[in-house]
């Protein structure tokens, strides 16, 4: 029972993308095409109303639902890092229709074959975890 509000909210979040067409592979073809404004605005927004929620937990000082503080930890800044990461994140999202989020929302719309990049992004997942180590940070 305590993990209903969690698929709750996953439910709901799914039902949104989908009616927003945020899970379109179409769509996503459209932005990298730069053919439609369509995402560039999803985006953008998600932005503005992230940086407006974050400000309001800082000042609020607001808590999880389970009552434990909210905390920021300042990371250090690193150019190369997150144009890298930025690189091969688009390029994945390019090649396969969909970014993290919307590949378990794509298999919960009955498209199958996302499984396969599921798989796959498991096993990046994994293999950056066995070599984070060793990577410059």
């Amino acid at each position: 029972m305590k993990l209903f509000k969690y698929i709750f909210i996953g439910i709901v979040f799914g039902i949104t993308l989908t009616k927003a067409e945020i899970i379109s592979w179409y769509r996503i073809y459209e932005m990298f095409r730069f053919q439609s404004f369509h995402m560039y605005g999803v985006i953008g927004t998600a932005i503005v109303l992230g940086i407006v929620f974050v400000q309001i937990v800082k000042r609020t000082k607001m808590k999880t639902i389970d009552g434990s503080p909210i905390l920021f930890q300042p990371k250090e800044r690193s150019t190369p890092r997150y144009l890298i990461g930025g690189i091969i994140f688009g390029l994945g999202w390019a090649m396969t229709g969909a970014c993290p989020g919307p590949m378990f929302i794509l298999l919960g719309n009955g498209i199958g074959v996302i499984l396969i990049v599921i798989i796959a992004a498991v096993i990046g997942t994994f293999t950056y975890g066995m070599v984070k180590h060793k990577l410059p940070h």
